[in-house]
């Protein structure tokens, strides 16, 4: 969820990939941030290029597979549904603009943001998603709450046409959130690169702090407290005998609670690695030559040891919009119904089965019988 935040490299190197350090050097090739890493910290480099392909093949493959699974005929009948339909298309809209902004920028060192009106765009297309989906997160885990500790107010609640508007507010809310964006990055011609405003800086750090916390720290702990509140409950109900639980079925209340949890563990972890950032003192430069000094200098080497260990809990965070589609299939007996039948799972089960039962009756038309006791002999029936 963090990513795009966590991989701004006017932050990270302001000291030597800023347009400010290379104002007075003419003809001085700016070091990228991926030239950077690669030269002294080259394994979050790789890590990234090995790990984040796979949370692109995994989550564009189950996405979409979630979205027509839980956006289907007979599942948007139940709001939850509604909330992880959406919440697949958002991850799947995540992950492309990852591609497209995070991972061809910063990794494989293609700019795609350093274009005017594309700067501004593409900033505000990366924040959107990951506002949106902790929103959906705490959509659906409310709802479950709702159904489970207070089951006389679900009809009132937890209907379709309830999420529907609340989700409409959600993604209004983000979009209005993430259009500040464009005013903070601007696309200098001068240098040909995307970088923050100057002139904003004060605003953009208060900003960033009010809205990291809010987005990934507040909806987080509040998603947990629900998540709390509803195993309380169910434990309470389950305590007196075997028992459904009162807002429906315990499989999509195992499920919906997997996926709270899941997203809890990954993104956390993620806050807390942004919210000490800017505590990680990184070394001060002049000029170019001074790039040889970083090897032997403990405050620069600190600071990478810091991006590659921050490196790894990002690919944890990204797979948040990836995974969920093993969360439905294994907890979910609907979901894998559903996947089953559109994969063809099930047509490859039930010729498996047919040849087992075809080989089988062969066998069963030979038996071993007695004749006039003189030993068994095989006989066709």
């Amino acid at each position: 969820m963090l990513y795009n935040r966590i991989m701004e490299n006017t932050t990270l190197f302001e000291n030597f990939t800023t347009h400010d350090f290379f104002s007075n050097q003419s003809g001085v090739a700016r070091p990228s941030t991926t030239d950077i890493l690669l030269r002294f910290e080259p394994y979050s480099v790789y890590i990234d290029r090995i790990v984040s392909p796979i949370w692109y093949i995994i989550g564009l493959f189950g996405n979409p597979i979630s979205a027509k699974v839980w956006l289907g005929r007979k599942s948007r009948k139940n709001s939850s549904a509604i909330y992880l339909g959406l919440l697949a298309i958002v991850h799947m809209f995540q992950l492309i603009i990852h591609f497209l902004f995070v991972e061809l920028t910063y990794t494989w060192d293609i700019p795609t943001n350093d274009k005017p009106v594309l700067c501004e765009t593409l900033n505000v297309l990366s924040i959107i998603p990951q506002y949106l989906a902790p929103l959906l997160v705490l959509g659906f885990t409310v709802e479950r709450y709702i159904a489970v500790c207070h089951p006389f107010k679900k009809e009132t609640f937890c209907t379709v046409h309830r999420a529907i508007i609340v989700i409409a507010c959600l993604t209004a809310l983000s979009v209005g959130f993430a259009c500040v964006q464009a005013d903070l990055w601007k696309y200098y011609p001068d240098y040909k690169k995307c970088f923050a405003k100057a002139e904003n800086q004060e605003f953009q750090t208060i900003w960033t702090a009010i809205t990291e916390i809010m987005f990934f720290l507040v909806v987080p702990l509040c998603v947990l407290m629900f998540n709390i509140l509803v195993i309380r409950e169910i434990k309470r109900i389950t305590s007196h005998g075997p028992a459904v639980t009162a807002g429906g079925s315990q499989t999509s209340t195992v499920t919906l609670l997997s996926v709270s949890f899941y997203f809890i563990c990954t993104l956390l972890p993620a806050s807390v690695v942004y919210a000490i950032q800017n505590e990680m003192p990184n070394g001060k430069l002049k000029n170019l030559q001074s790039l040889e000094l970083i090897a032997t200098d403990p405050v620069w080497l600190s600071f990478f040891t810091y991006i590659a260990i921050r490196k790894v809990v990002e690919e944890i965070c990204l797979s948040n919009s990836a995974c969920y589609f093993f969360i439905y299939y294994i907890t979910g007996k609907y979901y894998r119904q559903q996947v089953n039948s559109f994969l063809g799972i099930d047509k490859c089960c039930r010729r498996f089965s047919d040849k087992d039962s075809t080989l089988s009756s062969e066998k069963t038309k030979y038996s071993l019988v007695s004749t006039n006791g003189n030993g068994m002999h095989a006989t066709q029936i």
